[in-house]
């Protein structure tokens, strides 16, 4: 059977394949290099003083990336529409795996908080897999309810009372940081996926007083507020980690003390290699080292809301989504590990995004970053179909669907989708289906 135009025009899209952001690649392989660098020269004596031999944290951290980076691997080859699919069962599992700390013999408690799993092998905090878990559901919601988000109140109330029973559950373990990060990252993407801001006072107005009142509910809660706004009050107790953490980064100055040369780290600085990790690199690597890690951030989460807005500019809205919450995650849990180190913000138990020491945040993070991947990777791959049509070659024949690209002779944005039951929207790729 000789093929006909039509088949050799789709065969000719379907050929066309994608690539990975190579921006983004460059930025997280730096961010990765840098946390690698500073976990080594952060955590010898932390090692030493336990006896588990001087490169333990660090052998212990590359496993994790090498293993974060296998999974991140993994997710990048994944289609978005089989992420799309399962997205309410991973809203399930956020659930599940919450619940599952509170288990005996299951949930593992340090320092007073029921935070972790035991796996056995290694504990993992389960808020880090939710983070990435909600974000996808809430992506696929805001898909699915567009029109109504951007214009009825009613619309909301799902997302933020399953953002509301994760944040009940957090508080109960305890953890106020990642309660408050998770209501955040919400906050934003509801935002960024229309509702308007009116819409959002109300939620607001009953959230901030609730956290207000948690977070005075506790004595220790109140010590760490009344420490960050005074720690030299009492340097030696409620005030400690913050005057350390200030005394390593005033000792940085412009160039730092040099590699390996902090004296702070050397049991004065409290969790050197996790939460207090920038204040290490302050002082070796000075205000110069302290603002490259700052412009690491920023210019990661600059390409990932630049993926997103071009994803949703090519109706690909999922995929748009997905990276407006993983550039949320990224840039608002640094900015509040940057900010308790600085003294800005009260402690918040936060590590630093693939710079600080910890096996689940590594994890999470890793597999956050090869989601991001994937989607500029099918966002390259429709813009290139795109541009393949709107050359000539491979221009479909009259009344028929064009795969994963725009009519030459319409840009992808102004390509109305059909509306479809309850006022949904159907998008431009006719291999995903209808998302009512």
């Amino acid at each position: 059977m000789i093929p006909t135009d039509r088949s050799h025009q789709a065969t000719r899209l379907d050929a066309i394949t994608g690539r990975y952001d190579p921006v983004l690649l460059l930025l997280t392989l730096a961010l990765v290099g840098l946390g690698v660098v500073m976990v080594a020269s952060s955590s010898i004596a932390i090692a030493e003083g336990l006896d588990v031999g001087p490169f333990y944290f660090l052998v212990r951290h590359v496993v994790f990336l090498v293993i974060g980076g296998g999974l991140a691997w993994a997710l990048m080859r994944v289609e978005l529409k089989l992420v799309e699919k399962y997205s309410h069962l991973l809203l399930a599992m956020c659930f599940v795996l919450l619940l599952m700390v509170f288990l005996p013999g299951i949930g593992h408690t340090v320092n007073g908080a029921q935070r972790w799993l035991n796996l056995g092998i290694s504990k993992f905090q389960a808020v880090e897999a939710v983070k990435l878990m909600f974000i996808i559901w809430l992506a696929s919601y805001l898909v699915r309810y567009r029109d109504e988000i951007a214009q009825q109140w009613m619309a909301l109330i799902k997302p933020l009372a399953m953002a509301g029973i994760i944040v009940v559950l957090l508080l109960l373990q305890p953890d106020f940081g990642s309660a408050a990060l998770m209501l955040a990252i919400t906050g934003g993407m509801v935002w960024l996926g229309g509702a308007r801001i009116r819409n959002l006072v109300i939620p607001a107005l009953v959230a901030l007083p609730l956290l207000a009142l948690v977070a005075i509910a506790e004595p220790y809660r109140v010590r760490r507020l009344t420490s960050f706004r005074d720690p030299w009050a009492d340097p030696f107790n409620d005030g400690f980690q913050l005057t350390q953490a200030l005394i390593a980064i005033g000792r940085g100055e412009w160039f730092g003390v040099g590699l390996g040369g902090s004296v702070q780290k050397l049991f004065y600085l409290p969790e050197a290699h996790t939460d207090f990790i920038f204040s290490v690199t302050a002082e070796e690597l000075g205000f110069v080292g302290s603002f490259g890690i700052i412009a690491l951030f920023a210019a990661f989460t600059w390409r990932a809301f630049d993926i997103g807005f071009r994803a949703v500019n090519m109706r690909r809205h999922f995929a748009g989504f997905c990276a407006f919450g993983v550039g949320l995650w990224v840039s608002l849990q640094s900015f509040v590990s940057i900010g308790v180190n600085l003294g800005l913000l009260p402690t918040k138990g936060l590590t630093l995004p693939l710079i600080s020491s910890g096996g689940s945040s590594v994890l999470t993070t890793c597999m956050a970053i090869g989601l991001l991947l994937r989607v500029s990777y099918e966002l390259d791959r429709a813009e290139r179909q795109v541009a393949r049509l709107r050359s000539g070659d491979g221009l479909p024949e009259p009344g028929e669907a064009s795969i994963d690209a725009a009519p030459p002779t319409q840009s992808p944005a102004a390509l109305a989708p059909a509306v479809g039951p309850r006022g949904s929207r159907h998008r431009i790729e006719p291999k995903f289906g209808a998302v009512a």
